[in-house]
């Protein structure tokens, strides 16, 4: 199976899917599974989630992640993506993370934690500075529908991935033009590129 969209709300055989932890799943579809830090809840069943993502068919943890513009107050936040962070290590299956104005924390959980797992930024749009630090640490960034173009410039062929994510109108193909152009090269190079790194990062698909 040859996945090119590293994170989409809908099914699609060409990408990873997103759902949420009671989501019964198809079978002929890969998936992640993790709690939005806009879903958190303070009596989250971890036995659960952790029993979720045990499924042969859930190839990555997420998205799951820290933002600072929910309601949610960032300590929960941080112990439930903390957990998501342990369920990853325990079942060696990378994250996929929501961040939003919580880069500087979420590098600080990295550095405490040293995770051995892939950590990807989907969705990113943030500036070029952003990326460097990010990149530095060791992270993937996947860039949907909406991106900086010079984050997109900037993006080594081995760390772009590309997706959908919840864009009802997107489709991969537009994700991988938009990107082609602003990097200077073809729609067919960007899809590629996204297959070759979620190949590489997610070896159980």
């Amino acid at each position: 199976m040859k996945i090119t969209d590293l994170h989409t709300h809908r099914l699609s055989h060409e990408a990873i899917v997103a759902a949420e932890p009671d989501e019964t799943l198809r079978d002929g579809y890969v998936y992640s599974i993790g709690i939005h830090p806009w879903h958190t809840d303070t009596q989250t069943d971890f036995r659960l989630l952790f029993e979720r993502c045990s499924d042969p068919r859930v190839v990555a943890i997420g998205e799951c992640g820290l933002d600072s513009l929910t309601d949610t107050p960032m300590p929960v936040q941080e112990e439930i993506f903390l957990h998501h962070i342990e369920i990853s290590e325990e079942l060696r299956k990378p994250m996929i993370i929501h961040c939003v104005r919580a880069h500087e924390r979420l590098l600080a959980i990295r550095r405490a934690i040293c995770p051995t797992q892939p950590w990807i930024i989907h969705g990113f749009r943030q500036k070029p500075t952003i990326a460097s630090r990010l990149m530095d640490a060791g992270l993937y960034l996947s860039l949907g529908p909406r991106f900086n173009p010079e984050t997109a410039r900037l993006i080594p062929d081995d760390r772009l991935l590309i997706e959908t994510d919840d864009d009802p109108a997107a489709t991969i193909g537009m994700v991988a033009e938009a990107v082609a152009e602003a990097r200077g090269t073809d729609f067919a190079q960007i899809l590629s590129l996204s297959a070759a790194t979620i190949a590489l990062i997610l070896p159980l698909i």
